[in-house]
């Protein structure tokens, strides 16, 4: 009888887990059965302007981990630099229709065209810190008008005859059609527009290629002895304009303002004097911003670009005063996330 009582309730208590398995795998909050069916079984392409850096690099590893973990196919497309390789890539992939595109700008108008098509054709877009001229489903990075004011107050703040600077300045550009190039450009000129004392001694692209940046830079400094201080566009090129402040002996005098995603080598360039200031946009939260703005437009029971919505990257001034441990972020901070 004792076996029988034994048997009986480990039945029941087998029974209980079963049942306790089936309801959860069935709860219906009202709104978990739609956030979990949204993205199960679709295709997600990312087309980055190249995976040869750190942002495309973060952004993907978050999309990868969210796609495990929601079951959703992802893959990328490379145009690795290339603008003609990128619309060749964007105009088969409205042919092949995913059902979602994260697609990187090299500049405002190359893509725009596409990206309508795209659209057009039941595609999803989201667009991820450089915006082309059209506007798709989201939005996600940095407001670059935001960052452009940010730097050139560091440089007036730095470079002013009121605070003892000579008031000449220099500035590196990348591609002038990029969107951060173009928007940050307009930033920093009307900015600097409130403030005659400070002179632009220079302001050339360097294609955001450091060597090319480089020697830009060398010739500048050479021309210009009292030259106060640089204002770059891109981390990863301002590097040979930190180079060439270097070799030129100005490390003291010549001030480097620049931005970048927040990876951890910025922080190490600004607690070595490397770079003076740094405005980061956090690749790292722009990761999960991202991730978030996938599932919100799959959720949304809309047609394609009828209402789109953006997400700005919170920016960050860095310097060596205001630097501190968690200014920063590294991949295995990336790999760790859940996203």
């Amino acid at each position: 009888m004792r076996t029988f009582l034994k048997a009986t309730l480990a039945a029941l208590m087998v029974a209980g887990l079963a049942a306790g398995s089936a309801r959860a795998a069935q709860f219906d909050d009202g709104l978990a059965p739609a956030y979990y069916e949204a993205l199960k079984g679709k295709k997600v392409v990312f087309l980055p302007l190249a995976m040869s850096f750190d942002l495309p690099q973060v952004w993907a590893k978050g999309m990868e981990t969210q796609a495990r973990r929601l079951g959703y196919d992802f893959s990328i497309r490379d145009p690795n630099w290339s603008s003609d390789a990128g619309a060749q890539a964007l105009t088969t992939l409205i042919s092949e229709k995913p059902d979602l595109l994260i697609v990187h700008n090299p500049d405002m108008q190359v893509y725009a065209r596409l990206l309508k098509q795209a659209q057009k054709a039941g595609i999803r877009v989201i667009q991820i810190n450089l915006k082309s001229v059209a506007t798709t489903d989201a939005y996600v990075g940095v407001n670059w008008y935001e960052v452009g004011q940010h730097q050139a107050k560091m440089a007036i703040e730095a470079c002013s005859p009121k605070n003892g600077g000579s008031g000449k300045i220099a500035i590196m550009q990348g591609t002038p059609t990029n969107p951060n190039n173009a928007i940050t450009m307009s930033a920093i000129e009307d900015t600097l527009a409130d403030h005659p004392d400070i002179k632009v001694v220079s302001s050339q692209s360097a294609d955001w290629d450091a060597t090319k940046a480089h020697a830009v830079a060398s010739t500048v400094i050479k021309q210009n002895p009292d030259l106060c201080a640089y204002v770059g566009l891109w981390e990863v090129m301002d590097a040979g304009v930190a180079a060439a402040i270097r070799e030129a002996g100005k490390g003291d005098s010549i001030r480097l303002f620049t931005n970048g995603g927040g990876q951890k080598p910025a922080c190490e360039a600004i607690g070595n004097g490397t770079f003076s200031g740094y405005v980061s946009y956090d690749a790292f939260g722009q990761a999960r911003d991202l991730t978030d703005a996938i599932v919100q437009v799959m959720q949304a029971k809309l047609e394609p670009g009828q209402a789109p919505y953006a997400i700005y990257t919170p920016i960050r001034d860095v310097t060596k005063a205001s630097l501190r441990p968690n200014s920063c972020w590294t991949m295995e901070d990336v790999a760790s996330q859940p996203f």
